[in-house]
């Protein structure tokens, strides 16, 4: 069947796809992924303002929307929307025949949204009630106002996509927040579901300048370490935390597990192996979002071997190791964490510009 499946039925590891578009749905493209072994889909505001912004899928829609007099934003949540739906439709049969463990597709809040808790909340509660369907995951960044937002929405029993994850610390609010969300709602809690998406390549490549500037030979022999060193601490974390008398009371309720999700898994550097993230990060009870072209290339030349916990004591050394030679780990995640909200929000905005351009000559 290929490595994806067996990625899945020998691992326990799910490949879910980065990106969708619209002319993936007309020509069953999308429908082929899935085929091929991806168990989800994940968005967000940068995926689809490369799919709005390139060809003319949307043009229609769009200019029926604008001479209803649809806003610009309004236009752009019922365009996505509407690829959600159908991804979502999609995606059904495999939400279906795992239990309710896969089939996700994940649709972000405005990352404009990003400082405010409140706004956040009531944003994903619409977005559920809008589309409506149970393997709907709504994703919100993990900033403090978005832990703080992760909590009520759990105990809401909103199924949360926690985006944006750059530091172990910040890895055990949002488990907290989803426990803490857990233990607030009354009731069974087999109907609520969330992935921690924990950023993977981001880390090195920030890590990696830095290392170079210090320049000696012992921090320049540490490049390529400190992703999939932190990424198997926080796996360690995880296995910790759904473990115990605590887990255990909520698992009695029906509980699932809010399984780490390995995300900004493409190689960056092209020095470091394509499927580098993948390769080094397979395990159970985890999923991997990966965009289409690293994919492939798992496909084809992918490592099917479980790793993600082979020796958590070397990779706190790694991670110690970067200590040693003036790496910052907090400063370096922080730093992260501002440029993901802020690379969302540019997309985001930049895509709003670029869609009241084409629905005023739309409306032409």
């Amino acid at each position: 069947m290929g490595k994806l499946h067996d990625l899945y039925t020998e691992f326990g590891q799910s490949p879910w796809l980065d990106n969708l578009k619209r002319s993936w749905i007309r020509s069953g493209e999308l429908e082929r992924w899935v085929r091929r072994g991806c168990r989800g889909i994940t968005s967000n505001p940068t995926i689809f303002q490369r799919a709005m912004t390139s060809g003319t899928d949307y043009d229609e829609e769009l200019g029926d929307l604008s001479r209803m007099g649809a806003g610009v934003e309004e236009s752009y949540w019922q365009l996505v929307s509407g690829d959600i739906a159908e991804a979502l439709r999609l995606l059904r049969p495999t939400y279906e025949e795992s239990g309710g463990e896969d089939g996700f597709v994940s649709l972000e809040v405005s990352p404009e949204l990003a400082g405010d808790a409140g706004a956040t909340v009531r944003q994903a509660q619409q977005l559920h009630d809008r589309i409506d369907a149970p393997n709907l995951y709504v994703k919100v960044p993990a900033t403090e106002a978005g832990v703080s937002a992760i909590r009520t929405l759990i105990a809401d029993g909103r199924n949360v996509n926690v985006t944006l994850i750059f530091s172990l610390q910040r890895y055990e609010d949002v488990m907290e927040a989803y426990l803490s969300g857990l233990e607030a709602r009354k009731g069974s809690l087999a109907d609520v579901s969330s992935v921690a998406s924990f950023f993977v390549s981001r880390v090195d490549t920030e890590v990696d300048r830095r290392l170079e500037a210090v320049g000696t030979p012992e921090a320049l022999s540490l490049r390529g370490a400190a992703a999939v060193a932190q990424a198997r601490l926080a796996y360690a974390a995880f296995t910790r935390r759904f473990s115990g008398e605590r887990w255990d009371a909520l698992k009695a309720r029906g509980a699932r597990l809010q399984r780490p999700l390995w995300a900004s898994t493409s190689t960056k550097n092209p020095n470091y192996p394509p499927t580098f993230y993948v390769d080094s990060l397979i395990g159970p009870n985890t999923v991997n979002t990966l965009p289409d072209a690293t994919l492939e290339a798992f496909e084809s030349q992918g490592r099917l071997e479980r790793t993600v916990d082979v020796d958590p004591d070397a990779a706190l050394r790694a991670i110690n190791s970067l200590v040693d030679v003036g790496v910052d780990i907090e400063d370096v995640t922080d730093v992260l964490e501002h440029e993901g909200v802020a690379a969302f929000a540019k997309s985001f905005e930049e895509l709003l510009e670029t869609l009241a351009q084409r629905s005023e000559g739309l409306r032409r």
